[in-house]
């Protein structure tokens, strides 16, 4: 076996919440996904996704953005602190903060996010009760790289749940999230292996256009 075949991607993961993506991520790498996770940040000292960081011995950081004058001098410390963990790729999972698109830049093709909806549909918040009250018959996850847009950015991969009769957002949310906890791991799995990148603006996987 190579030694590129056996290198681990140093990656950095930015939670605002429970870290329940957190914790697919951590397994995945326990079950052999090509990965390091060197440090996770929050935004809020009380996000749990720190204490799952903590009991699978992952430095933890907590960077309060009240801290900060405005959004560009907390996502410049914030970069500090990625930098610093020489990170190759940076995970977005329920980090509930609108980065600058200086950050976003600074990190393209290397920052991911995943979101509650099938992008395009349904950006932004509250996605579940949004597709029930549109009378979807489907919705999702998407994996997608970030762009300065909103939850615009080119999309890496889907997964697709029925909306079911009876379906409440909270059930709709149980469903979905199974799903994101199988992709997130799938994208960064294919981005440890050189698989996936970001050119000209186009996710490509095994040097082909993704068409979601």
């Amino acid at each position: 076996m190579s030694a590129a075949s056996t290198r681990k991607l140093p990656i950095v993961v930015l939670i605002s919440g429970s870290g329940s993506n957190l914790q697919a991520i951590i397994d995945a790498v326990q079950a052999g996904l090509p990965a390091e996770i060197r440090a996770v940040i929050s935004n809020k000292a009380e996000a749990y996704g720190l204490e799952r960081a903590r009991l699978a011995g992952i430095p933890t950081h907590v960077l309060n953005h009240r801290d900060y004058a405005d959004r560009e001098s907390y996502d410049a410390a914030l970069a500090q602190l990625i930098d610093d963990s020489k990170a190759e790729l940076v995970v977005l999972a329920g980090f509930m903060r609108i980065l600058s698109a200086g950050f976003v830049r600074r990190y393209e093709g290397r920052l991911l996010n995943i979101h509650p909806s099938l992008l395009p549909r349904h950006r932004g918040l509250d996605t579940h009760a949004r597709a029930l009250a549109a009378g979807d018959d489907e919705h999702g996850a998407t994996v997608h790289f970030v762009s300065p847009e909103l939850d615009a950015g080119p999309i890496i991969l889907q997964a697709r749940v029925p909306v079911e009769p009876g379906d409440s957002p909270e059930s709709l949310a149980a469903r979905v999230l199974r799903e994101e906890h199988r992709i997130y791991p799938q994208a960064i799995r294919w981005f440890a292996e050189g698989r996936l990148r970001l050119e000209h603006g186009r996710a490509l996987l095994d040097n082909q256009p993704i068409t979601p």
